[in-house]
């Protein structure tokens, strides 16, 4: 049962700092890449920023040296430490697996066809 749990949002103003959490059901977690995505009123859901099993990191350039995206195997859990906020972050997060496809390219379409509620990630300019 694919289980995905985002909390962590909330209203911040530009230039602060948020961390989100992604709770995953331990198979899925233990098995697989995982990536957090955005989606802003309007515009489609897209890949922010993604972790291998392995610890191999990558994001999008727009988050590039503001953002880190951390797993912990204990707890099942994927981080987004999100820093130097700007408005443009605004949007609400999802997380779900993810496949990397080598060379640094990550496949757009998550591994599940499932997503969680989100968490809702506010900045005021």
């Amino acid at each position: 049962q694919v289980q995905l749990v985002e909390s962590g949002g909330g209203l911040v103003q530009a230039g602060g700092s948020l961390r989100l959490s992604c709770a995953a059901s331990g198979s899925i977690f233990r098995l697989n890449d995982m990536a957090w995505y955005r989606q802003a009123p309007g515009e489609q859901r897209a890949l922010v920023a993604a972790i291998t099993t392995g610890g191999r990191t990558d994001y999008v350039d727009s988050v590039k040296g503001r953002f880190t995206i951390s797993r912990s195997t204990d707890k099942n859990t994927v981080y987004l430490q999100m820093n130097s906020l700007k408005a443009e972050d605004t949007a609400t997060y999802y997380c779900n697996a993810a496949r990397y496809s080598g060379h640094g390219t990550w496949d757009l379409t998550p591994t599940y066809d499932y997503w969680g509620q989100g968490t809702q990630v506010t900045v005021s300019s």
